[in-house]
């Protein structure tokens, strides 16, 4: 699997690693006053015979807009939608059990999206339950769509 570096938005990349940057940030957010929540979700999309995932950090300022940090990776080889989905969710709680001690230590309780569909008509859903109960499992707050912005809108923009 090819990773890229840990970057903003705007496309510059993170100085130290992943933890210290998120420790540092929820230090200065709450310096200026924030109240912060955080989001964290990946998503994915089929590019011929690559498949390109997207994780996210978004940090939400309550009532004053949000910003995020991102991560690509490409992967070569394929996948049912179920076992993509799967690696979706994966993605997300390895990222939150790396950064597990830094929302400790800020008191952060981490929300988990998953870009699933509750809706069975869908092909995403035939993951839904193994993905809620793995997330809800860990002891994390697990959103699916359309609940799920942190994957379903801004891990998704990124791989569009």
């Amino acid at each position: 699997m090819e990773q890229q570096q840990w970057r903003r938005f705007g496309g510059t990349s993170l100085s130290e690693p992943v933890a210290e940057e998120v420790n540092k940030t929820l230090i200065a957010e709450r310096k200026a006053g924030h109240t912060i929540q955080v989001c964290l979700g990946t998503d994915s999309q089929v590019k011929g015979a690559v498949i390109e995932f997207a994780t996210v950090i978004v940090f939400v300022r309550k009532g004053k807009g949000a910003f995020l940090f991102l991560r690509k990776e490409l992967l070569h080889r394929k996948m049912s939608i179920r076992e993509r989905m799967l690696m979706e969710v994966d993605k997300t709680v390895q990222l939150t059990l790396q950064l597990s001690a830094v929302f400790n230590k800020h008191s952060i309780a981490p929300e988990l999206h998953v870009d699933i569909n509750t809706d069975a008509a869908y092909k995403s859903n035939a993951a839904l339950s193994e993905a809620m109960g793995y997330v809800s499992g860990m002891g994390w707050i697990c959103r699916a769509k359309p609940f799920a912005f942190a994957s379903s809108s801004c891990a998704n923009k990124i791989v569009q």
